[in-house]
């Protein structure tokens, strides 16, 4: 959802900016402009001094405006902090019964996963995504599944023994998971 949040903020952003900055060019330039355009030649402003002032003594001018700031600078912090955000998780806490732990990176984990997910029946190939916190891991794993698999028992191959042995061998008490599962483009065989 952030990438597409992104995609969607840079774009609008950057259309705004590029057609204000193209239509004050062409102006700045001569070329002719509608009559409602406030900038029509090369040396006039943008904003007139009435413009400027025209709200000053309205009582609701400067509540809107302090709150429309207030709204930008909130999504705006709030785009940084996502930006900040891992999607990914680094490293997972194994309990190694000293009672201190150690750390286990996340990718090992992920590649275990995906490794012995690739192996099982029906499945051709495996994404895996840690997320959550490393003293409470969740996976995302994505399955490519083959024309003759059965989604049923992939799922099940897949919870059974890829997961369980995850989870035993990382000391965690739960791994919940979320399985996604596609079946590979094929052509559809003849029956003669």
């Amino acid at each position: 959802m952030l990438r597409t949040v992104n995609r969607v903020f840079a774009g609008v952003v950057g259309l705004v900016l590029l057609l204000l900055g193209g239509s004050v060019l062409a102006t700045g330039l001569g070329a002719p402009m509608p009559s409602w355009w406030p900038y029509a030649g090369q040396g006039e402003v943008l904003l007139t001094e009435a413009d400027r002032t025209r709200w000053r003594d309205e009582s609701w001018f400067w509540p809107v405006v302090i709150a429309a700031l207030a709204v930008f600078v909130v999504l705006a912090l709030w785009w940084l902090v996502a930006q900040t955000r891992r999607g990914r998780l680094a490293e997972v806490l194994v309990d190694s019964g000293d009672g201190e732990g150690a750390l286990l990176r996340g990718r090992a984990l992920e590649d275990v996963l995906a490794g012995e997910a690739e192996v099982l029946d029906g499945v051709e190939q495996v994404g895996v995504r840690l997320t959550g916190r490393r003293s409470e891991p969740r996976a995302r794993l994505r399955l490519l599944l083959a024309p003759h698999a059965e989604p049923a028992a992939a799922l099940h191959a897949v919870t059974a023994e890829s997961l369980a042995r995850a989870r035993t061998s990382a000391g965690l008490d739960r791994l919940p998971a979320e399985v996604r599962m596609r079946a590979v483009k094929h052509r559809a065989r003849r029956v003669s």
